[in-house]
């Protein structure tokens, strides 16, 4: 399958007139109005698949993470269609000045990798899913170091989520994103970058669904998610994927991003 077309002018004049900025919040309401033009004439964006997307209640969208612009990006794509999306985020970034505002703002949830309050990341997104959000996580924990920029190894914090909240699961997949802004460097303003986004079909979890919560479970149902995920990107790329996914346990120098963290690890039914 092709990568999506650029949207038309008329599209993007559209999307940018009658975008939704409800339930936003001032501060990540003013973050989205800076950054919009960019996304919208710095780059040549496209999307595909809107049609899977949910317009009310609970779902939770599943993504790889190539450049730490993706959430711009998947961000534009559901205000697009009429959702704001809720991101989880490493708790460190509720410090930084104007930053925890916006994220704040936009009722993001943070997440506390590496410590005792980590199952608070976990409970504060199955709230927002059942309170009815839109709750958008990057299991590999950051955005990628393969080489090639397919996906990680994932963190099985997802599967709990997915599994103790109930929700719908959509996959995402990213691509271009990392070009237009770079992990090192600046923004590539000219020529404009092509970046796209495609959202698949709701995942059957349905098999995991009545299993206790042990770490066999949660393992087995991350792999199957970030699979779809997977098989998502390699249709966008036209590109055949890894066997198996990349280890980031084996590569050094990569930088934290947006995250969701693993679930314990003891082989038992979790509380």
């Amino acid at each position: 399958m092709s990568l999506p077309e650029p949207l038309t002018v008329w599209q993007r004049i559209r999307h940018t007139l009658l975008r939704r900025r409800r339930t936003s919040g001032f501060w990540f309401g003013l973050a989205i109005e800076v950054i919009w033009p960019f996304v919208m004439w710095g780059t040549r964006f496209g999307w595909r698949g809107g049609e899977h997307l949910p317009r009310t209640g609970g779902a939770l969208l599943v993504g790889n993470h190539v450049s730490f612009s993706d959430p711009i990006f998947d961000i534009a794509f559901g205000v697009a269609h009429g959702r704001m999306p809720r991101f989880m985020a490493k708790s460190e970034l509720w410090s930084v000045p104007v930053v925890k505002w916006v994220l704040a703002g936009g009722r993001h949830i943070p997440v506390y990798r590496a410590s005792k309050r980590a199952g608070e990341s976990f409970a504060g997104a199955i709230d927002a899913l059942s309170a009815g959000e839109l709750v958008a996580v990057y299991p590999e924990g950051t955005y990628t170091a393969d080489p090639a920029g397919w996906p990680m190894r994932p963190k099985n914090g997802v599967a709990r989520i997915a599994l103790k909240s109930g929700a719908p699961v959509y996959p995402i997949a990213n691509w271009g994103s990392q070009t237009a802004l770079p992990a090192e460097g600046r923004p590539r303003l000219w020529p404009k970058q092509r970046v796209s986004v495609v959202l698949g079909p709701e995942i059957d979890i349905s098999e995991f669904r009545d299993k206790p919560l042990t770490r066999t479970t949660m393992d087995a149902c991350t792999r199957k998610i970030m699979d779809e995920v997977t098989a998502l990107l390699a249709d966008l790329r036209g590109e055949t994927p890894p066997v198996e996914p990349f280890d980031p346990d084996a590569a050094t120098g990569a930088s934290p991003g947006t995250t969701v963290a693993d679930a314990p690890a003891e082989e038992r039914p979790a509380s």
